[in-house]
């Protein structure tokens, strides 16, 4: 019972920094969902659920929640199946993998930010290097920051160059976990290639996969780095929920009206990771029973 007070001291700070940092801007934002409060300043009134009313009824919502579930769908579909497939091809041993790794990984490791400038010089319609690779074929150039049909595909490429290879760290980790033996004893029962894959590494690989798949989509979700970058908040061709937040706060100073905007993506973020984990949950009793 003496050390009581030593173990609260040490877990105090870590709860400090989580309320100060985590809980209170949460409720606070909560709060502010509810209220007229603008970045500009002035008195603060509570107007009840007006603000949601606003935002279920705003088109622009609409339009943003629609670009931003194509653009998460597309982006962690297309990266999970090259991430796989990646991992499948380089998870073997073989002469300068640490090499290969290393370089396959660097999209990873840079900002959004930073690389929506930078390929903004590549897809430039005028003198990205993209274009002038394509004007060498003497094939059409097309306006990749500027067609409304393109602006949105330029983006999700970015996307998947950048977080392939995220997808391929967690599916090798996945490939390496599979223990040998099962291999083995396939080889013995002469089970093809596609009967191993789909009886061993799939199923086993799978929570992983699921977890990689969690992690891009929430993250997905709030996509805004690039979409700063590449085209701006207001376009609506790739303006995605945190652009729509944004340009609601930061642009129109709507404080109340911009929470609940962000309290609308927090909801949508939470449900979606609870379908996951619940799925991730029950995934291996599944198998367990199966088996």
């Amino acid at each position: 019972m003496q050390n009581q007070p030593i173990k609260y001291g040490f877990v105090a700070p870590a709860l400090i920094f989580l309320i100060l940092f985590n809980i209170f801007p949460l409720f606070y934002n909560i709060y502010l969902s509810f209220t007229d409060a603008e970045l500009s300043g002035g008195l603060i009134e509570f107007i009840g659920t007006r603000n949601f009313g606003i935002v279920f009824d705003d088109p622009h919502y609409a339009s943003a929640l629609r670009t931003t579930g194509m653009f998460v769908v597309l982006a962690v579909s297309i990266e999970l199946l090259l991430g796989f497939t990646l991992a499948l091809s380089i998870h073997l041993p073989f002469r300068g993998k640490t090499v290969v790794l290393t370089f396959l990984l660097i999209p990873m490791m840079l900002s959004p930010a930073v690389m929506g400038l930078y390929w903004n010089f590549i897809l430039n319609g005028h003198y990205g290097v993209l274009n002038q690779i394509i004007a060498l074929f003497a094939w059409p150039q097309p306006q990749w920051l500027t067609d409304p049909d393109l602006k949105l595909i330029s983006i999700l490429m970015i996307d998947i160059w950048m977080w392939t290879p995220f997808m391929m760290l967690i599916s090798l980790a996945g490939l390496n976990a599979v223990p040998k033996h099962l291999y083995e004893a396939a080889a013995i029962d002469r089970a093809s290639t596609w009967t191993t894959f789909r009886r061993i590494t799939l199923p086993l690989c799978s929570p992983l996969l699921f977890l990689a798949v969690l992690f891009r989509t929430t993250d997905a979700l709030k996509q805004f780095d690039l979409v700063m970058s590449i085209t701006g908040p207001n376009d609506h061709a790739t303006q995605t929920l945190s652009a729509l937040l944004y340009q609601t706060m930061f642009r129109s100073y709507k404080t109340g009206l911009g929470s609940a905007y962000g309290l609308v993506i927090l909801v949508i973020i939470i449900a979606l990771s609870s379908m996951f984990i619940r799925y991730m949950t029950a995934a291996p009793q599944k198998q367990g029973r199966t088996s």
